[in-house]
Formats: structure tokens, sequence, C-alpha cells
């Protein structure tokens, strides 16, 4: 690989670091997740995903007719790249998957596990008993998924090595039980934080303890809690932006491509009257190396989905040198535009860490105002 992890000081531990020069728009890596798993709220409004990697599970013109609210006739049909001839589910509990593959997988790593042992998912079950639960804390906008830490500590049961899985597990794992506490209450917000001992109780319903123990009790829970809540990668997949990708990479004629480029347009206005934002199929996973990559507020790379599902492609944003360090950032684009003060007030909020970037350090003479405050003070 042309990366490699390196311990770096005592305020970030470790680091991800160029081992040769990176164009930028170049590949630096790719891997797959540990674990990932759908939003519940996400699959309830019948957003069809694959249940080990996200895969769609709708066609493009199936998925742009439920987004608009009525049927759509796509053009260029062969743009579209799910193969309903592929899909499979499991014989017992009849979870969806995109192939033969997605469900080995998911049964060798987790799924054997937790499965419903009854053909009824009722609402009786401890697993969707915790999932109405979570449901009821955790409202769209999701941002994770309580599930997230079923899967982890399923794929440790099922592990050749159970030493191995859990040091796996540990190593997102770097808090004080204090900063695991905050860190939860902060994932379910102010409202829902009393819920915590519930949400504890349902959750050890869920999974076998021998071997687990010490990720049971209510400390080793709120410790979970924390672990996808500071390393949780969002993960959106959908089979209409892949045909509009493909589509638009048609080769055609200019008057064509005009009429592509209007249909195309007026469907995503059809789209988003109906849904809104709301297009993509959407989940949450943990990705060992890239969990590896620090924040900053002018970061050189950038995680992507370019295979539409839950395998992260890690793209640089500008060139890297050699032996230079690769960031991320950990707030998202809206929150990158804002004054230091709100990012680092979000940082510190969500990840415990008083952000020292190029950028934050050259603006470091500005206000200590929120960009709220700032833009009442420009009225």
């Amino acid at each position: 690989m042309n990366v490699e992890v390196r311990v770096t000081d005592s305020s970030k531990g470790k680091g991800l670091y160029a081992k040769c020069k990176i164009l930028k728009e170049s590949l630096i890596f790719e891997e797959d997740p540990l674990v990932s798993c759908q939003f519940s709220w996400n699959s309830a409004y019948r957003y069809l995903a694959c249940d080990h990697c996200l895969r769609p599970l709708e066609t493009a013109q199936e998925n742009a007719s439920r987004l608009s609210g009525h049927p759509i006739d796509l053009p260029y049909p062969e743009c579209c790249t799910t193969d309903k001839s592929k899909f499979t589910k499991c014989s017992t509990c009849f979870t969806q998957y995109c192939s033969e593959e997605c469900k080995t997988q998911a049964l060798e790593q987790y799924h054997s596990i937790i499965c419903l042992q009854t053909q009824d998912k009722n609402s009786a079950h401890p697993l969707e008993q915790l999932n109405e639960a979570w449901k009821q804390v955790h409202y769209p906008p999701e941002t994770n998924s309580i599930f997230l830490i079923v899967r982890l500590l399923a794929r440790i049961l099922k592990a050749p090595n159970k030493e191995i899985a859990i040091a796996q597990t540990l190593q997102f794992c770097h808090r004080t039980v204090n900063e695991d506490a905050d860190l939860a209450h902060k994932l379910l917000g102010d409202k829902f934080a009393d819920q915590l001992s519930l949400l504890h109780n349902k959750f050890i319903a869920v999974v076998p303890h021998e071997g687990i123990e010490q990720f049971l009790s209510y400390e080793g829970f709120l410790s979970l809690l924390a672990l996808i809540g500071t390393n949780g990668q969002g993960v959106g997949t959908s089979a209409i932006s892949e045909w509009a990708r493909n589509a638009e990479s048609l080769l055609l004629s200019d008057d064509d491509k005009k009429v592509l480029d209007s249909f195309i347009d007026h469907l995503y206005q059809q789209m988003d009257e109906n849904v809104g934002e709301f297009l993509n199929n959407e989940g949450v996973a943990l990705y060992s190396l890239q969990s590896t990559c620090n924040h900053s507020c002018s970061p050189n790379a950038e995680p992507k989905f370019l295979h539409n599902n839950h395998r992260l492609s890690l793209v640089a944003t500008q060139d890297i040198e050699e032996g230079e360090e690769i960031f991320i950032s950990y707030l998202d684009e809206c929150f990158l535009n804002r004054s230091r003060h709100s990012r680092m007030k979000e940082l510190m909020r969500n990840y415990l860490f008083v952000c020292q970037c190029p950028k934050c350090e050259s603006e470091a003479d500005q206000e200590d105002v929120t960009s709220e405050e700032e833009e009442d003070m420009s009225e």
C-alpha cells in the first residue's frame, strides 16, 4: 500500500501517512468495513438495501418512481447496475442480500449470531424491541445505529480468534470512562439521554454474553456508543444516482445530451419535491484504516463510495507529498464553511479535541463567536 499508520504525538495517538507522492484525485486506498448496517428509519421508509453491503435492491426505474411518487420511464435502462437475478435471502429470517457472496459473508461474520430464530419478525423478539427503542431516541436525520454495536459484538463471537477480534474493536476505544459517558449522552442528545439505561437493558438481551462480558456492563455499553459516535462513517448508496452517472458518461450527440440533462434535472426536482434531501439508502460503518485518519478543517483527502456499496474509497483532494500526513474532515461541508469558533465547538462536542490544523491556526485571531451570531451581527 502507498500509506502507513504511524504513532504521532500523545494528543492524536496515531495518523495515516503517505509512503510516496499521491496526486490530486487519485485513489489512496479502498477498504471494506469491519461491520456496517443501514439506518433503522431509512429501512422503515422502504429504502431497500442489501443487509450486508447496502447495495440498492431496487432498479433505477423503481427507485426513481418511488422517490418521485409516480411512475417514471427512464431512458437508457442499460445504465442501471442493479442485477435482481443475484438477489437472495436468509432462509431463516428472510433478510435480503444483493448476492450469495454478501449472504455468505454476513452469515460467517455476524448474522448467524443475531438471526431471528423464527420466520416472523414479530415485535416480541429482542432485536425488534431494540430496533423500536432505538428508533424512538434517534429520529431522522440519522447519524448512527445501535445495530453497528450488535454486529460488532456478533463478529467477535464468530471470530476464529476472539482475542484478535477484541483487539480490533479496542483499537477504536481510547477515552476515559467520563469521556465515554459524555459522548454517549451527546449521541442521543439531551432530550433522550435518560433512555440510556433502557437501551442498555434491551441491548444485552440481544447477543450471547460468553466471551464479551467486558462490553456488556453499563460502562462497556457507554464505551461502545462512544466508539460508534466518534468512528462511525456514514455510507450512502443510490440506484438512481448510479444510473445518472452512467448515463451522463454515454457518448451522445449534443442534442441528445441536452435532452438527457434536462430529464435528469427535472427528475431530481420531482424527487426533491416528494422526499426532500432523503434520496439515498443510508447507513453507517466502521473502517479500520480510515479510522486512523486525523481531522483537518483543510483536508487533503475525502472518503467516497465509488462502488455503490459499503466499500470505502479514500481519494486525494490535493497533491500529497511522500511522508505527509493524510487528513480527512470529521465535519460536513456546511460546518467546514463556518467560523473557526463554530468548527471548534462542534469538534469538541462530538470528538473531544481542540483542532490545531493550519486553517484553525491561521484564523486564531478571529473573534470567538458562532457562525449564527456572525450572521445576526451582519443583518
